[in-house]
């Protein structure tokens, strides 16, 4: 029974000593760290600069064709020939396409052998006349059926002409809709025709901002398709109607397309230059922390040399006034001063006094008008 009371006694009190020794281990950590000071971070800055910046309004919107249409018949009929390829560009006239009109040549011929018949007649009275074998009335009933059978023709001539179908104007063709020896109904859809040089770009504007643009004005647009190109244009209407539901106004720019790149319906974003051109100290949005109660940067200070004689640098926390974003790019109205260097990444690690390590090895997006690239 001593026997096991004392082994009891010398695990308690070897249990005991390996508490009380790691508490003693803490403390002295925590002390070496507190006389060590605040750990530095890591963090990459930027140097506050002077940018000249022109107000603009950017808006999306819809590229439209100047000419575009659906092709349709007005009459009836088989298709008898076709005479375009899909995809292609054509001239105003151009022939595309012809229903069967046999029926409607041979209706224009008898009529054109009557309205032959109703001229000599009118002709061989009137010399009658001259010798008073007939009447004036018969005259003016020959006159009549002579007019009568001219628009008979002239009437057969347009129904036959809708047989027809040409290009009515210059412009590129979209897929066919038809096949040879198809029965197609009036209104039936043909082909696409579209003009694409130039082409509109429709967007909307704030009612507050409609006397700052007029007619003429120039514009450039970028399209996903083609990230890089800038298009350039100008505005050509401005609605004289704002939307009601929206206090939006409608607004149409040309651009010149020769190269045929743009399409309508093409999504589209427009930048409107509507002001002169202003300075700001603009930073990258990075650098930036967005709070409820206020915006604010983190500013570096220079502390001089530490005892090993390493520059020494800290940060203060300073509360900014944002302006207009840019790409990449804000503008500091307030609060900032050119030549000052400011934290752009790492600033979730940091508050005032919070000593830190300067590293720009990786450089972050500072562009106005980045074209990232579809991942």
């Amino acid at each position: 029974m001593k026997k096991r009371m004392l082994i009891m006694l010398i695990c308690l009190g070897i249990l005991f000593g390996g508490i009380f020794s790691y508490q003693a281990f803490k403390a002295r950590m925590m002390k070496k760290f507190m006389s060590g000071g605040q750990q530095k971070q890591t963090v990459s800055t930027y140097i506050a600069a002077m940018q000249e910046w022109r107000p603009q309004f950017i808006a999306v919107g819809s590229l439209t064709a100047v000419l575009g249409a659906d092709l349709a018949p007005e009459v009836n009929g088989i298709v008898k020939q076709i005479y375009f390829r899909s995809g292609k560009d054509v001239k105003k006239g151009t022939l595309l396409l012809e229903l069967n009109a046999d029926s409607d040549s041979a209706r224009l011929e008898s009529l054109k052998a009557m309205e032959d018949l109703a001229g000599k007649t009118l002709t061989r009275d009137r010399e009658q006349f001259k010798v008073q074998a007939v009447s004036q009335a018969t005259i003016d009933t020959d006159m009549a059926n002579l007019k009568s059978m001219q628009a008979q023709v002239a009437e057969q001539q347009a129904l036959l002409d809708k047989k027809f179908i040409k290009a009515p104007y210059e412009g590129r063709l979209g897929i066919r809709m038809v096949d040879l020896g198809q029965y197609i109904s009036p209104g039936q859809k043909i082909v696409t025709l579209q003009a694409l040089d130039p082409i509109f770009i429709d967007f909307f504007l704030p009612q507050k901002d409609i006397s700052r643009v007029k007619v003429g004005q120039k514009i450039s647009v970028k399209v996903d398709a083609f990230p890089d190109k800038d298009f350039m244009g100008e505005i050509s209407t401005i609605n004289p109607k704002v939307d009601e539901s929206t206090r939006n106004v409608l607004v149409r720019a040309s651009i010149a397309n020769p190269d045929k790149k743009l399409l309508p319906g093409m999504f589209a974003t427009a930048r409107v230059d509507i002001g002169d051109k202003q300075n700001y100290i603009t930073l990258p949005q990075t650098g930036i922390s967005y709070n409820p109660y206020g915006n604010y940067v983190y500013v570096i200070t220079d502390k001089g040399k530490d005892a090993k004689g390493k520059p020494e640098f800290i940060v203060k926390q300073r509360f900014v006034t944002t302006g207009d974003t840019r790409g990449d790019q804000i503008a500091v109205i307030n609060g900032i001063k050119v030549g000052e260097t400011v934290v752009i990444a790492g600033q979730n690690k940091l508050k005032n006094d919070t000593p830190i390590i300067i590293n720009n090895s990786i450089k972050l997006s500072d562009e106005a008008a980045p074209n990232p690239l579809d991942e």
